[in-house]
């Protein structure tokens, strides 16, 4: 698989705070333990992106996680817990109190709300002797595999399943979507991991994208359309394989992504839905025992 520079990752919501953690107190927001914190709904994509890096990085008891209820309790959809922090971060604030979100303790304020701006920050402020999840000279490759994941994978499989679409429609977004996974499952026969023969961003980005597309986008799908979806044994082995990391498998909450996608979806559900990929609860049975509890205030 060729990979080339490509934009970054999108994240699924427009972020409404960019900040960055700096190198040293020149920046403002500095790496300090215990100074940030989490807050993350696992059932949202992005959050489980951030709490699997933030596992793999052994990041505990120097940046804590709060975990959110999968689905949010206000009707504009963000958490009311979250109100607080975006009405000081931002004056008369009038979007939602979204998740993901970095906060910093001392000021009690929002650093940052876009979701891949976190993990590279944990991963290179906080991440002292954990695994290297942004290798040096690694940056354009796993940026490609952002794109890759998020039009290749993710915008593919809603434009095969999205019910207003025409048939010619539908049949062009699953043709993506099937070159984009047969490009990966050649990609990954023989290999461990997609880059450099060690985990990094990339696994991450791409277990999540997978866990979307078997337990979300499926269900919009036929039956014939999911089978051909299933066709790449290396790439839902490599699945499979970081299930079984507790790093990941701990994190997976397929009742509330279920929950999630119910309350949020408007399509119809198609005869794919019956037609499962991967035994995901089966194959995090490792790491089940270490799932985080969703917390309160």
């Amino acid at each position: 698989m060729s990979v080339t520079p490509l934009a970054a990752h999108v994240s699924t919501q427009s972020a409404a705070f960019r900040g960055r953690i700096g190198r040293d107190a020149r920046s403002g927001h500095y790496a300090v333990p215990r100074r940030y914190r989490l807050h993350l709904s696992t059932a949202c994509p992005d959050g489980l992106r951030i709490a699997v890096a933030h596992a793999l990085l052994g990041l505990d008891d120097s940046c804590p996680a709060t975990f959110l209820p999968p689905i949010p309790d206000c009707t504009d959809g963000g958490h009311a817990v979250l109100r607080p922090l975006y009405d000081a971060s931002a004056h008369r604030y009038a979007g939602p109190a979204l998740a993901p979100v970095l906060s910093d303790d001392w000021s009690g304020r929002i650093v940052s709300t876009h979701a891949p701006d976190i993990t590279r920050d944990l991963a290179r402020r906080f991440a002292c002797g954990r695994p290297d999840l942004y290798p040096s000279g690694a940056e354009s490759e796993i940026e490609a595999v952002e794109r890759m994941c998020a039009q290749g994978i993710e915008e593919a499989a809603q434009g095969a399943g999205a019910p207003g679409a025409r048939p010619a429609e539908r049949d062009e977004a699953l043709g993506t979507l099937l070159r984009a996974l047969g490009a990966l499952d050649r990609w990954l026969d023989g290999r461990t991991h997609m880059l450099r023969h060690q985990i990094t961003a990339a696994d991450v980005e791409l277990w999540v994208t997978l866990v979307q597309l078997d337990t979300v986008h499926r269900h919009h799908l036929d039956a014939a359309a999911v089978q051909r979806v299933a066709a790449h044994p290396a790439l839902w082995d490599y699945a499979r394989r970081l299930t079984a990391d507790p790093a990941f498998g701990a994190h997976l909450d397929l009742d509330a992504i279920a929950r999630r996608h119910h309350a949020r979806c408007q399509g119809l559900e198609a005869a794919g839905a019956a037609v499962q990929i991967l035994d995901w609860t089966a194959h995090a049975a490792a790491g089940t025992e270490a799932r985080p509890r969703v917390q309160g205030y």
